[in-house]
């Protein structure tokens, strides 16, 4: 479909370069015990595959995720121990790669300083940068699926197959690419005698070869769902799992709003509005001519294949998955970031410095909190929770070692599981769902059977909430998404009957040590119960 560029810089040294850069940016943050899902599914599957061999995980309910990324993994502990450093170090090799991806991918539909710019604004992305050392799957995913595009652009049918596999073991919905470009090739063959459809698709040949490599990645992740069935009795994880990510999201109004948000996470979100809107406005310019003349664009029917794949995403993850997590769109981000980047340097003179600018301003987005909701792990905010659930249950072990904790998940595998990093034994635990009023009030009634309560900020709160002001859109998250406010320490200690032993808050984040007082438990209740 394309032509090789001229100027190629060995691939090796490109990851070595990429690989050394990312490991110094994230080197604050390698020690750091397991965040929220790393700590809940992914860290125990990895390690129950290390010390049993078995692909699917005992010590947490499996979700029937392929085990790609965990068997990776779990090879860096039997080769150099187990640690977060070591599988924060395993993960940066996995996004150093995705970044090489990136670039070439880049390199081969535009030209070199395209590359360049791309790679490094997908690397500073916030969400790209806070997934690169996180034992997740999501990230390692996309850029098998980089991988992948490279070779169906350069008509390399096993490379295709190749590398949309292993995208596919990586994280299943990687599925949807190969799936999505066999619709887009039948799509070329019953417009293909139409005028308007010769810039969509080039080099209509080999057509049959094409869409058999994108076939081909059906094969093992089907093998993978056959072994998983056979061994737990369920194709696509366990029924709650089932429930919450397809069969609670196929309202027609909750798959708009969430098209409407994947819509946002592809072109707005962590200030990708800004590159967004300086590709629009440099739309309006005409290109820049050099002395070979005017700058040529990525091709049109290069465009309309990462289209195909962005499109996909935006809609097939606002119909399923209960989380509208921003990581479930990385194999989309970095296809628009390569556009916006090459309409760029087309159509700006001194477009490099421009490149300067979003840069810098996405590298502010690690640090800065949106004013709405947010998931922690889209920027450095996870780094704040972390802390402060390490020195929560730090407090708690040495004050309170032999006592029963109410808390909520995660915290609940925090405390229970000492190799997560947040404890040095276990603590016995009882577990509520959140920290909304009714579970706390809940709580109160089996008061004698916890001497100590974990509080902690489930979501991200910003003191003055852009979109909360909206009874409306409030009330469609709690319907829709799961949204609930987290009662403020002082408020859970009264209800509890309690005091607040220990309390720290961290830009928008805070956890806090209830001590329970089992003779004020029934006053304090009462008192808490809002008047009519």
């Amino acid at each position: 479909m394309i032509s090789r560029p001229r100027s190629n810089p060995h691939p090796a040294v490109v990851f070595v370069f990429i690989f050394v850069v990312i490991f110094l940016l994230h080197a604050p943050l390698l020690q750091l015990p397991y965040f929220w899902d790393e700590a809940g599914y992914y860290v125990p599957a990895a390690r129950d595959l290390l010390l049993t061999g078995s692909l699917i995980p005992h010590t947490t309910i499996s979700n029937a995720h392929p085990p790609l990324v965990m068997a990776w993994v779990a090879l860096w502990w039997k080769i150099v121990g187990y640690a977060p450093l070591v599988t924060r170090s395993a993960m940066l090799l996995l996004a150093a790669f995705a970044l090489l991806g990136v670039f070439r991918l880049a390199q081969r539909v535009a030209n070199l300083q395209v590359a360049i710019g791309a790679t490094i604004c997908t690397a500073l992305y916030p969400v790209f940068f806070s997934q690169s050392s996180l034992a997740q799957v999501d990230l390692a995913a996309a850029g098998l699926t980089f991988w992948g595009l490279a070779g169906f652009l350069e008509e390399r049918p096993v490379s295709t197959a190749i590398w949309f596999s292993l995208a596919a073991l990586a994280k299943e919905t990687a599925i949807l690419v190969p799936v999505a470009l066999v619709g887009w090739e039948i799509l070329r063959s019953l417009v293909a005698d139409r005028a308007w459809s010769r810039q969509l698709w080039s080099d209509p040949s080999r057509q049959a070869r094409r869409i058999l490599a994108l076939l081909l990645p059906l094969a093992p992740l089907t093998l993978w769902y056959a072994y998983h069935y056979s061994r737990t009795g369920y194709i696509f994880g366990n029924p709650e799992f089932f429930r919450y990510n397809v069969a609670s999201t196929l309202d027609p109004l909750r798959f708009l709003l969430a098209v409407i948000l994947r819509l946002w996470q592809a072109f707005g979100y962590m200030h990708l509005w800004v590159l967004t809107a300086a590709m629009l406005l440099a739309m309006l310019l005409p290109p820049v001519r050099d002395p070979e003349g005017e700058r040529p664009r990525i091709a049109i029917s290069v465009q309309m294949i990462f289209f195909v794949v962005i499109g996909t995403f935006i809609v097939a993850m606002g119909l399923i998955g209960g989380a509208v997590l921003a990581r479930y769109m990385l194999p989309g981000v970095p296809l628009v970031i390569i556009l916006a980047i090459s309409t760029l340097w087309r159509r700006l003179r001194y477009w490099a410095a421009s490149t300067a600018i979003i840069a810098a301003v996405f590298v502010t987005a690690w640090f800065w909190n949106p004013p709405y909701g947010f998931s922690p792990e889209d920027n450095l905010a996870y780094r704040d929770y972390v802390i402060l659930h390490q020195k929560a249950e730090r407090f708690l072990e040495a004050r309170y070692p032999m006592a029963h904790v109410l808390t909520a998940w995660p915290a609940s595998d925090e405390l229970t599981r000492p190799w997560l990093g947040y404890t040095t034994r276990p603590m016995q635990v009882v577990r509520i769902e959140d920290f909304s009023l009714e579970q706390v009030l809940s709580a109160a009634d089996y008061r004698a059977h916890f001497q100590v309560a974990l509080v902690f900020s489930t979501k991200y709160e910003p003191r003055r909430p852009l979109l909360d002001r909206w009874s409306r859109w409030t009330a469609l998250k709690q319907r829709f998404f799961g949204f609930h406010r987290d009662v403020p320490p002082a408020f859970a200690a009264r209800v509890l009957g309690g005091r607040v032993a220990f309390s720290e808050e961290r830009r928008g984040q805070w956890a806090a040590v209830i001590e329970v007082e089992e003779s004020n438990i029934l006053n304090a209740k009462s008192e808490a119960l809002p008047s009519n």
